[in-house]
């Protein structure tokens, strides 16, 4: 039976901001279930695992949703609280990760319901597939890490829900299926929110990356 758990058990093991996702992620060979099987059998330190794993993922999608790291630091032990207190209801029909990424999205948009947070709408007139194309191929072109920044930062003037989708597509590389899952909606409707969401990034990239990278490859 899971016990209940406060925020404060998290403060030591939640940091301020994401830390390397590379090195968090050599652990997934370890298998998850068992140790949401020792937390279930009355070991509540076994969720530390857990938590250490996943948190950088956790908070990352939270702060593309809040753009706060305060209010993002507080909706990821939100999320792990609720996580937690939820554990005995995983089936593991899905990954863990993937059921968890649920509760940290739900999690995030009740946090902007509740905080009236408004986000820039970006038009989608002056976004042509020819020119969503000679974006990709100048990304493609650009350094990995400057290529990074870029996504980033663009992604972030997308509003929370468009943010999150793309986040967790195009960095944390989740299946259709998965996302699906994870926003409560149907695939056919996520691919078209996805190419709703890519056509506005390109947008926004096109107007942010330097307009002769663009043409070069027009």
């Amino acid at each position: 039976m899971v016990t209940s758990l406060s925020k404060k058990y998290f403060l030591a093991t939640l940091v301020t901001k994401p830390i390397n996702r590379s090195s968090n992620l050599q652990m997934t060979n370890t298998n998850d279930q068992h140790y949401i099987a020792k937390v279930l059998n009355g070991d509540p330190q076994a969720y530390t695992f857990l938590v250490n794993k996943y948190k950088d993922m956790v908070f990352t999608l939270a702060v593309r949703m809040l753009r706060n790291n305060e209010e993002a630091e507080e909706v990821a032990q939100d999320a792990f609280v609720k996580a937690y207190a939820k554990l005995n209801k995983f089936k593991g029909d899905s990954k863990f990760s993937t059921w968890l990424y649920k509760v940290v999205y739900n999690t995030s948009l009740d946090k902007i319901k509740k905080l009236k947070k408004h986000t820039s709408v970006v038009p989608l007139e002056n976004s042509t597939a020819q020119k969503l194309h000679c974006v990709d191929n100048a990304l493609e072109q650009m350094q990995q890490t400057e290529r990074t920044l870029a996504i980033k930062e663009c992604i972030a003037l997308l509003p929370a829900d468009e943010s999150a989708l793309l986040t967790l597509f195009y960095f944390d590389e989740l299946s259709l299926k998965e996302i699906a899952k994870i926003t409560a909606t149907s695939v056919n409707n996520l691919k078209v929110k996805l190419f709703r969401s890519r056509k506005k990034l390109a947008a926004i990239i096109e107007a942010k990356v330097a307009p002769e990278i663009i043409n070069i490859y027009e």
